[in-house]
């Protein structure tokens, strides 16, 4: 697959791969589970309590969405 393709889906080429039914799949950083703590650390946060909480709240709201804004 070309590197160069332009991004589909949000899914740039390199990530892309397509299986026997054409359909596109990619492991992204939402694929495992992921604590406040991970999401604080990973948003280059200290894991303070408030940095903490702030995440959680991220995770409650956003779901896997919260990973992928940062860790696509």
């Amino acid at each position: 697959m070309d590197d160069n393709a332009p991004i589909i889906s949000g899914i740039p080429a390199a990530a892309r791969t397509v299986d026997a039914v054409g359909v596109h799949n990619a492991r992204t950083g939402a694929d495992q589970e992921w604590t406040a703590e991970d999401l604080a650390q990973a948003e280059g946060r200290d894991p303070t309590p408030a940095n903490v909480r702030r995440a959680q709240r991220e995770l409650d709201e956003l779901g896997p969405a919260a990973i992928e804004k940062t860790v696509p």
